[in-house]
């Protein structure tokens, strides 16, 4: 901004004199050009302004927006969150009925658990980049509360608990899985829904494949051929991917809640999930996934 102003105030006018007069005006020519500095600390000022005033990345009451204002922005996949200040505590009644609702899990980073290259060292988990784009979230997730003693005990009952999710390590290799909460069965302890609640349990992760899909060489498991094309298989040793079947993996989730609303029953946190990646129909080994990301949700009573 300082440059331009110097250059305004230093700037050479071109003057001419109309015909008569002894006062000289400056040309109409060189009018555009004495404005272009003007105009730059302007735009410069307004920017600074700008860019000052504005804040970080905010929250989206999603039930107050379009589908114009929704498509094709990605604000479907993201999850709603609370405030810092969203720090109370919900007392739960003993014999009252509750349902946990509207849960999203929103995946913010995988990791892949590979074999290493050296066989003394262990398998570590590696970051992956998700390239399944707007569609990773699980969202409209609902299930039981149950409250007995100390303990609480969540039970998953349906929604959209599952999204096929793609990610590509820095190797170049792609990994397909399911995430999923599907039957989730997670406790935590306490008589309270508090910003220090856990849930840990275990759930079902579906095959990544069904029994209609293909693989590349026509070979399914309720269509396609029973081996490739022009090859027949010599017995159990050599079947290798030929013999597909629908295999369920089991994944192992921490629900970490980290803020809670009393006044309107939502909570938010994390979640942490490890599960199987695909195994093509049983017929490669899986790897162990590490899925983490943003936790939301709304406690009531029924």
């Amino acid at each position: 901004m300082l440059r331009a102003w110097k250059s305004y105030q230093g700037l050479a006018i071109d003057t001419g004199r109309i015909p008569g007069s002894p006062v000289p005006v400056p040309s109409l020519r060189r009018l555009p050009m004495l404005f272009r500095p003007l105009l730059a600390l302007v735009l410069a000022l307004c920017l600074t302004l700008v860019t000052a005033c504005s804040g970080g990345a905010k929250a989206v009451d999603r039930a107050n927006l379009t589908y114009q204002d929704i498509h094709n922005t990605g604000l479907a996949n993201d999850c709603p969150t609370l405030s810092e200040s969203a720090r109370g505590t919900i007392t739960l009644d003993p014999n009252a009925r509750y349902q946990l609702r509207e849960i999203c899990m929103h995946p913010a980073e995988v990791f892949v658990k590979g074999e290493p290259a050296n066989k003394r060292q262990e398998a570590q988990f590696v970051a992956g980049k998700i390239l399944t784009r707007f569609t990773s979230s699980l969202d409209q997730v609902y299930g039981d509360l149950k409250l007995e003693g100390d303990k609480l005990t969540f039970s998953e009952l349906g929604g959209i608990d599952f999204q096929p999710i793609t990610v590509l390590l820095p190797g170049g290799e792609e990994v397909p899985f399911t995430f999923s909460s599907k039957e989730l069965l997670a406790a935590a302890t306490g008589a309270s829904l508090t910003t220090s609640t856990d849930f840990t349990g275990s759930y079902r992760a579906p095959s990544y494949r069904t029994s209609n899909f293909l693989d590349p060489k026509g070979r399914g498991l309720t269509t396609g051929y029973s081996s490739a094309m022009g090859l027949v298989p010599a017995g159990d040793d050599f079947n290798g991917e030929t013999v597909k079947r629908y295999v369920d993996g089991t994944g192992s989730m921490n629900l970490s809640i980290t803020r809670v609303d009393p006044e309107t029953g939502e909570f938010a946190g994390v979640f942490t999930a490890i599960q199987p990646s695909d195994t093509d129909m049983g017929t490669r080994p899986a790897f162990d996934v590490k899925i983490i990301g943003e936790l939301f949700g709304r406690l009531e009573k029924v």
